[in-house]
C-alpha cells in the first residue's frame, strides 16, 4: 500500500526536476525529506476528496517521472510522448485504451470546464501552432504530468506558469461511456466454493 498522498508527489515533482543533471532519475522513488515534511501533513488530509480510481490513475502517473521524452514512444523502457504517455497511464490504471494521438484523445473524451478539474483529468495545449497538440494528465492544485517534448524527461508542472496558461485550450473527462463495451475491461468472475461464477 502505498504511503504517500498522489497531491504530495505532484507538489513535490518541482523539487525533483531541480536535481542535477548528472544524477539519474529514481522512477516511484520518494525522497526522505519529503516523507517528513509538514507538507506531507498539509496535503495527507486532500487525500480523501479523491476518488480511489482517480487517486491510482495519477500514483500510476508518478511512477513514470523521470522517463524520456520519445516521438512516437508509448512505454517507460522506450520513452513516452504526451499522448503515449496518458494512453499508457489510462491501460495500466483503469482497462482504458484511449486515442493514440492528443487530438484525438481530446475527440473521444467529455469536454468540461477548467473550474471542474480533478485529479485524472486530462488538459490540453496548443504547443505546435494547433489545437489539442499537447495533452497531459491533471494531479491536482493547477498542476499536471505530461511528457514534455524531445530531451525532456515525464515531469510535473503548474498549469499557472504562462507558457503553460497561454497556450491551455481545454480539459476533458474521461467516462466509460465515451468508449465502446470492447475497450472496457471485462470484470472478473466471482467464485464460490462450488466454483458457480456469482453474477
Amino acid at each position: 500500500m502505498r504511503l504517500i498522498s498522489p497531491l504530495v508527489l505532484a507538489l513535490a515533482c518541482t523539487f525533483v526536476n531541480a536535481a542535477p543533471l548528472d544524477e539519474e532519475p529514481s522512477y516511484g522513488i520518494v525522497p526522505d525529506w519529503l516523507k517528513t515534511s509538514t507538507l506531507v501533513h498539509q496535503v495527507i488530509s486532500a487525500k480523501d476528496s479523491l476518488g480511489s480510481r482517480a487517486s491510482g490513475l495519477v500514483m500510476n502517473a508518478m511512477d513514470f517521472l523521470g522517463v524520456p521524452y520519445r516521438r512516437g514512444g508509448m512505454s517507460a523502457e522506450t520513452g513516452f510522448d504526451c499522448s503515449g504517455f496518458v494512453r499508457t497511464v489510462y491501460e495500466q490504471s483503469l482497462g482504458l485504451v484511449l486515442p493514440r494521438r492528443a487530438d484525438e484523445q481530446a475527440k473521444q473524451t467529455t469536454q468540461i470546464p477548467a473550474s471542474e478539474l480533478r485529479p485524472g483529468d486530462l488538459v490540453f495545449f496548443n504547443t505546435m501552432r494547433r489545437t489539442f497538440s499537447h495533452v497531459g494528465i491533471y494531479v491536482g492544485d493547477n498542476k499536471f504530468i505530461h511528457s514534455p517534448r524531445a530531451g525532456g524527461r515525464v515531469r510535473v508542472e503548474d498549469m499557472r506558469e504562462t507558457y503553460w496558461n497561454k497556450r491551455f485550450t481545454g480539459a476533458r473527462r474521461v467516462s466509460a461511456s465515451d468508449f465502446p463495451a470492447s475497450s472496457m475491461p471485462s470484470p472478473p468472475a466471482v467464485t464460490t466454493t462450488n466454483s458457480q461464477a456469482v453474477q
